[in-house]
C-alpha cells in the first residue's frame, strides 16, 4: 500500500483533469516548488500509482458509434474464464466486476447496428454466461 498525502492527492486530481499540464502550472496551483512536483510525479509513476496517461475524447468525437452497457450474470465460479473471453472481443471496452444481481458490466462499441448485433451474439455465445441485459447509451451529460 502506497502512502499518499494531501499534496499527492491534489496532484493526481490536477493530472486527471489535464495530464498535459506543465510542471510549472502544477507547482503554481499546488503552491510548491517545480522540483517537488517533478519528484512526486516520478515517485507516483515508479510506484505504479500513475500507471499511464491517456486521451479522453468528447462523446461527440465518436458520435456515429453505437455504445452500450451490458450487464452479465456468470454461472458459478467462471468469472475469470468469462473475463478472458470478453477481453478477446474487439467490441468490448472496459470491463467492471460488480456485486449484486450482475457479476460483470461491459462497455460495448460498434460502428453499425449490424456490427452491434454481431457483438451481442458473440458475447452471448461465451461459455459461462448465464444471462445478459444490454442498454444502448443514447446521450452523455
Amino acid at each position: 500500500m502506497i502512502n499518499l498525502d494531501d499534496t499527492d492527492r491534489q496532484l493526481i486530481a490536477l493530472l486527471r483533469d489535464n495530464a498535459r499540464a506543465t510542471v510549472a502550472s502544477l507547482a503554481q496551483r499546488l503552491r510548491v516548488a517545480r522540483g517537488t512536483v517533478q519528484n512526486r510525479i516520478a515517485r507516483l509513476e515508479r510506484e505504479g500509482v500513475i500507471a499511464g496517461y491517456t486521451v479522453r475524447l468528447k462523446p461527440q468525437a465518436e458520435a456515429q458509434r453505437i455504445r452500450a452497457l451490458m450487464t452479465i450474470a456468470v454461472e458459478g465460479n467462471r468469472t475469470q474464464q468469462v473475463l478472458r473471453s470478453l477481453r478477446g472481443l474487439p467490441q468490448v471496452g472496459t470491463l467492471y466486476s460488480t456485486n449484486g444481481r450482475w457479476d460483470i458490466v461491459a462497455e460495448l462499441q460498434a460502428e453499425t447496428l449490424e456490427a452491434f448485433d454481431h457483438a451481442l451474439g458473440a458475447v452471448r455465445q461465451i461459455e459461462g454466461i448465464a444471462s445478459t441485459e444490454t442498454s444502448i447509451l443514447l446521450s452523455t451529460y
